[in-house]
C-alpha cells in the first residue's frame, strides 16, 4: 500500500503542470528526504533499486513503510524503505541528529540556491549524511528545474492592470570567465487584485532588446490589459514597454529621489527630498503639475540640474494619477516589493558566483514561487471595488506598435 502511494519526480511534475502543487518547498522537502533515505538504503543493501549486483549486495529491499514528520513546512508522511534482513532507519531522523531543520536548510541553502554540485556534496557531508553522490544531487537539482520552470512557463489568464518591472545584477559562470548579467523579474497584479510573480528570466545585459524579448514573452503566455508599468529608470525598458505594450510607464518616484539628493550638497538633500515629495502627494494630477512648477522656482537657484532632470521627468512621475485614486500609494514606486527583492539579493550574494544561468534561475525561481504562494492566500493587495474602478472605466487600451503594425499587416492581407 505505501509502496503505491509512493510519488516520484514525474508524479510532482505533473501535479505542478496540473495547478494542484500550492507549496513549493514543502515538495522540495519531500523529494529531497525520499532521495536521501534511497541513498542510504541502497549503500546498506549493496545496490540501488532494480540493480544486479549479487557480489556486492548483502540483502534485498522489502517495500515501504508510512511514518509521520513534523516539519517546518507541515506534516510529511514519510516512504521509509525497509530491508529483508536488518533494520533502517534515516540518519536525519535518529536521536540528537540534525533533523528537519538541517533538511530544510540543504534544501533552501544548497539545492535551490543554485550552487555548484560538488559544494552541495560538501553541505551533505557536514551534515553527516553519506551516500549523496553527485549523480543524485544533479538529479535533484533537474526535478527542480522542472517545477521552477513550470512556474515560469505557466500561461496568464485574465487581465493584469499593474506591472512592477525589476532587474538585479549577478555574477555567473560563463565559459571560464565571471561575467555579470541581469535577472529581471516580473510582478503584476490580477484583475482579482491579487499579487503575482509573473515572469523571470536571466540576460547578458539590461539592454532594450533583452526587455523586449522578455516582455514578447509575457504576452505569448497572456499577460493582456496592463494600463501601467512601474521600473525605475532605463531608456531601453521604457521603449521596450511602449513597443510591446502600449501603455504608460511610471518611474519609480522613490528612486528618483535617491538619485535627485545625489546631485545636491549634503546640507541640501532634505530640502530637496522634502520639496519632491510634495509633487508626488498632490490631491491629483494638475496640483501636481502646479507643485511641479512651484518647486523648480525654489530650488532652481539651490540646485539647477535637479531641475533640469525633474522637467524632464515630469510625465513620467506623475504618470500615476491617471489611475483610481485608490491605487496611487502602490503605483508611484516598485518600494511595495522592495523585501522580496531584498531577499532574492541577500540569496544571490550568499552564493556569490553562480556556475551557470540555469542555477541563478534556480534561486529565483524557487524563493520567487514561494513569495507567489503567500500572496495567492494572504489579503488581496488591492481590493476587487478599487480594481473595479479601472476594469470599468470603458476606456478602450491603446494598441502597442506592435499590435498596430501587426493590424496592418492583417488589412493589407485581407484587401489582397
Amino acid at each position: 500500500m505505501a509502496e503505491g502511494q509512493r510519488m516520484t519526480a514525474a508524479d510532482v511534475v505533473a501535479q505542478v503542470r496540473d495547478g494542484r502543487l500550492e507549496d513549493f518547498v514543502r515538495e522540495a522537502v519531500v523529494l529531497v528526504a525520499r532521495e536521501l533515505m534511497e541513498a542510504e538504503v541502497s549503500a546498506e543493501v549493496g545496490a540501488e533499486l532494480g540493480e544486479v549486483a549479487p557480489e556486492m549486495r548483502v540483502t534485498h529491499r522489502n517495500g515501504y513503510r508510512p511514518r509521520a514528520w513534523e516539519t517546518r513546512v507541515g506534516e510529511i508522511e514519510l516512504l521509509i524503505p525497509r530491508k529483508r534482513q536488518g533494520s533502517y532507519f534515516p540518519s536525519f531522523l535518529e536521536p540528537r541528529r540534525r533533523s528537519e531543520q538541517a533538511i530544510v536548510a540543504v534544501v533552501l541553502e544548497a539545492y535551490v540556491n543554485g550552487v555548484s554540485t560538488r559544494k552541495v556534496d560538501r553541505l551533505v557531508e557536514q551534515l553527516g549524511i553519506e551516500g549523496m553522490t553527485k549523480d543524485r544531487v544533479s538529479a535533484l537539482c533537474r526535478a527542480l528545474d522542472e517545477q521552477v520552470e513550470l512556474f515560469r512557463s505557466r500561461p496568464l489568464e485574465g487581465a493584469y492592470p499593474y506591472l512592477w518591472l525589476d532587474a538585479k545584477h549577478v555574477k555567473v559562470r560563463d565559459h571560464g570567465r565571471v561575467v555579470s548579467k541581469a535577472l529581471v523579474v516580473a510582478y503584476a497584479v490580477h484583475e482579482t487584485g491579487v499579487r503575482e510573480v509573473i515572469g523571470l528570466d536571466i540576460g547578458e545585459v539590461e539592454s532594450g532588446s533583452f526587455w523586449t524579448e522578455f516582455l514578447r514573452g509575457l504576452k505569448k503566455r497572456g499577460l493582456a490589459g496592463v494600463r501601467l508599468a512601474i521600473s525605475d529608470q532605463h531608456e531601453g525598458l521604457k521603449h521596450a514597454i511602449a513597443r510591446v505594450l502600449g501603455c504608460a510607464w511610471q518611474r519609480c518616484t522613490v528612486h528618483f529621489v535617491r538619485d535627485m539628493v545625489m546631485h545636491c550638497r549634503r546640507d541640501q538633500r532634505g530640502l530637496v527630498s522634502a520639496a519632491l515629495r510634495e509633487v508626488f502627494n498632490a490631491e491629483d494630477q494638475a496640483h501636481a503639475r502646479e507643485r511641479v512648477g512651484h518647486v523648480l522656482e525654489r530650488l532652481e537657484p539651490v540646485t539647477p540640474k535637479v531641475c533640469r532632470l525633474l522637467e524632464e521627468a515630469e510625465e513620467d512621475l506623475i504618470a500615476f494619477y491617471q489611475l483610481p485614486r485608490e491605487h496611487w500609494t502602490k503605483l508611484r514606486s516598485t518600494n511595495p516589493l522592495e523585501r522580496v527583492n531584498k531577499e532574492i539579493g541577500r540569496r544571490t550574494d550568499v552564493v556569490g558566483i553562480f556556475p551557470n544561468d540555469a542555477s541563478a534561475i534556480r534561486l529565483a525561481g524557487a524563493l520567487l514561487s514561494e513569495q507567489n504562494d503567500e500572496w495567492l492566500v494572504q489579503r488581496r493587495y488591492l481590493s476587487v471595488e478599487s480594481m473595479a474602478l479601472i476594469l470599468n472605466a470603458g476606456r478602450s487600451e491603446e494598441p502597442s506598435l506592435e499590435q498596430r503594425q501587426d493590424d496592418k499587416e492583417v488589412a493589407a492581407l485581407n484587401a489582397a
